[in-house]
């Protein structure tokens, strides 16, 4: 499975009325461990940037006037996330402004080039309704440190969602139910309504010989201490 977290920086808040992105990052995982292979450039947008991104990004126009434009990375792009799936936090904005730029170019939007695009602010949302669902409230509900992100960067802030994302999905890989989390159950169910994926291949891990002695041991346990009701030896579920 490889899957391409994704971030972007703009010159505003709405692509209708003309605002560019400014800066674009992905970095790459695959079967969820994170490669060395990631996607990084800072644009020319061709126009001022507001008052109010500046606050929030950092990024001044003059930095940028020496930067490529879109046209120039966008098939080095597209070439980096063809057939993965986009991970992204609010994944409407940054869409919208990526097939902005691509319809600039009379080229197709991005999602007919990757694999699906998932939103893990929906998938937020819908694991903690009410609550706060922001990139820093995740990192702070999950322990995952931000401490670098006094500013908003696409670079860093895909870095940082690939890492609240392994938090927010590794339940579906554990086989231990924490009863006193009532959300665990719900990760994968998040995930299915807020990502558009085709099925995978599922992994099977066999149980190691000493893994199975201990399960035998647990078994006879059972069954001493049920007096001779344990269903999992007399169904042949257990083994």
């Amino acid at each position: 499975m490889r899957q391409i977290f994704l971030d972007t920086e703009t010159t505003g808040l709405e692509h209708k009325l003309g605002h560019r992105i400014i800066e674009i990052a992905g970095v790459e995982m695959r079967n969820r461990r994170l490669t060395s292979r990631h996607f990084h450039s800072y644009l020319n947008p061709e126009r001022e940037i507001d008052t109010g991104a500046l606050s929030v990004h950092g990024i001044s126009r003059e930095f940028l006037l020496d930067k490529p434009r879109f046209a120039d990375i966008a098939a080095e792009f597209l070439d980096f996330v063809r057939g993965a799936e986009l991970v992204i936090h609010n994944a409407a904005f940054d869409v919208g402004f990526l097939n902005a730029e691509l319809a600039l170019l009379d080229m197709a939007p991005v999602d007919t080039v990757c694999h699906a695009i998932c939103d893990t602010l929906r998938m937020a949302k819908e694991l903690y309704p009410g609550k706060k669902n922001n990139l820093n409230a995740l990192c702070e509900r999950y322990g995952v440190d931000n401490s670098q992100r006094t500013l908003h960067g696409a670079l860093l802030d895909a870095e940082i969602l690939a890492e609240v994302y392994l938090a927010m999905t590794r339940g579906q890989e554990s086989l231990i139910i924490d009863l006193g989390d009532d959300h665990s159950g719900g990760i994968e169910a998040a995930r299915r309504t807020s990502c558009s994926s085709q099925a995978r291949t599922q992994i099977v891990r066999r149980a190691s010989p000493d893994e199975l002695v201990e399960h035998e041991q647990v078994l006879a346990a059972v069954e001493q201490a049920s007096k001779g009701q344990c269903l999992w030896l007399h169904t042949g579920t257990g083994r």
